[in-house]
């Protein structure tokens, strides 16, 4: 088996270990936040009664909330989370904002045909609409349009390019780059080329968008509850009731933004898998680094393998790299002992100092780790539940800063009973395969995920395993 450009220019095992002295084990987007956007709310005591209920204070359940208020301001709403607000995967994401809702074109081509242009069309709105949403409310969350780059860093990535290249050949947002201008606009000795997505993505603030949102939602009205697990989901006496051990709520009507976490739904605990992401942020670069390197255009990058990297400045002139390894544990837990990985932290250092070898010396100031919640479709999938009194979605797969929204608006117009252009999509009517209970679960995942690395080496070549996957609608190569 072959080697991949991360082996084969491979830093001082030195390098690395002096880069990870002194290194904090905890989320920089969170200890980055103000004092004044975290503020303590009390958790639910009593019985509160709603028009909405939603169960989960991250980004789909906050965007849900503030829609549901923007749509009808007269509407009771409250927010039940089980910690605080943002604490979870909307606090320590990489901060990509993407149009997106399929996790790429070609995973949303191969699963819906005849719906990937409707799909792309409409994702690129939401991300106009996030866009629009953050300047109306003032939302203050480091939104920068950038774009994202994707280089190519193998050889056998060049024809992946050059396809991508011609598809896009009448889009004017769509730049093809050679060896020479890529490594003008990011100077890494590992890129061959690459393509620049200009208005697909933004970069945002991950825990200020949380904080935000949720500061926007009380401005409005929204009640928020934190540190109020929800024990049960039963019938209410105008709708559903929402259960914690402090007290509970009536409503009309609830959502289900828990995502990663065990659903309180019976048919969905077999729907996601959590899947655990690692992530590096460096200390602030001096000028002359950043000389060093270019990334003038402040772009998200992503790399183009199937165990990708991704990676992006911060406001304060810090880059964060994450990515690579991705981590699924026997029986689906959610466990903060499965985010200690010190190799995993040691193989992105190596892989940075790859990528940017003119920063050696550069040191790293937080290291975290984080759950996805991951569908077989790879990306969110919707219903509801409770005679269509409770909406639900789920299953975002790494794509839920900017996806979220969309999820919002797609379970209020089910609760509503709307005939949208939403609720119309196959991608929403038609639910995902489940993952199989374990072990074949963990035998599953981990078989495809030796694969996917395995492909990396083989210059992209798909094993009999990923092939089958693939015909099924199961595979994915991103």
């Amino acid at each position: 088996m072959g080697t991949t450009v991360f082996e084969r220019l491979a830093p001082a095992a030195s390098v690395v270990d002096h880069s990870l002295a002194g290194t904090r084990t905890g989320v920089f987007w969170t200890d980055d936040l103000p004092a004044s956007l975290k503020p303590d709310r009390p958790p639910l005591r009593g019985v509160v009664r709603a028009d909405l209920v939603v169960v989960g204070g991250g980004y789909t359940g906050l965007w849900t909330a503030l829609l549901a208020k923007l749509r009808d301001p007269g509407r009771r709403v409250v927010i039940v989370e089980a910690q605080r607000v943002g604490w979870a995967a909307s606090g320590r994401n990489g901060g990509f904002c993407e149009a997106s809702l399929t996790h790429g074109r070609e995973n949303g081509a191969r699963r819906w045909p005849r719906e990937i242009d409707e799909l792309d069309r409409l994702g690129l709105a939401n991300l106009d609409e996030i866009e629009a949403a953050v300047s109306s409310l003032g939302l203050d969350v480091q939104f920068e349009r950038t774009g994202q780059l994707a280089p190519a860093v193998e050889d056998h990535q060049l024809e992946w390019l050059a396809d991508w290249r011609d598809e896009a050949a009448n889009d004017p947002g769509v730049v093809w780059l050679d060896e020479l201008s890529m490594r003008a606009a990011v100077n890494s000795p590992t890129y061959l080329a690459g393509v620049w997505e200009k208005h697909t993505s933004a970069l945002v603030h991950p825990a200020r968008l949380a904080a935000e949102l949720a500061r926007a939602c009380e401005e409005r009205g929204v009640q928020i509850f934190e540190r109020s697990h929800v024990t049960s989901l039963d019938e209410g006496v105008h709708g559903v009731r929402v259960v914690t051990p402090g007290g509970w709520v009536e409503a009309r009507q609830a959502v289900l933004a828990t995502n990663v976490f065990p659903s309180l739904l019976r048919r969905n605990r077999l729907m996601t898998v959590p899947v655990y992401d690692y992530v590096l942020m460096t200390e602030p670069l001096s000028d002359a680094q950043w000389a060093e390197i270019g990334w003038r255009d402040r772009q998200g990058i992503g790399d183009l393998a199937n165990q990708f990297h991704y990676y992006r400045p911060t406001r304060d002139g810090r880059i964060l790299f994450g990515g690579y390894d991705a981590v699924y544990h026997y029986g689906r837990r959610v466990d903060p002992r499965y985010e200690n990985r010190p190799e995993a932290w040691r193989r992105l250092a190596s892989h940075f100092f790859t990528t940017f070898p003119q920063l050696e010396g550069l040191r790293f100031s937080h290291q975290w780790a984080g759950a996805i919640d991951t569908s077989t479709q790879f990306t969110a999938f919707f219903g509801t539940a409770r005679g269509g009194r409770v909406a639900y979605a789920a299953g975002f797969t790494g794509l839920g800063v900017g996806s979220t929204r969309f999820a919002g608006n797609v379970m209020l117009d089910l609760l509503d009973r709307a005939d949208t252009e939403r609720t119309n999509l196959e991608m929403v009517r038609r639910r995902p395969l489940p993952f199989p209970p374990e072990p074949a679960a963990a035998i599953g995942v981990n078989l495809t995920r030796r694969s996917l690395d395995r492909a990396d080496h083989r210059e992209g070549r798909r094993d009999l395993l990923l092939k089958t996957l693939d015909a099924a609608g199961l595979g994915f190569d991103s």
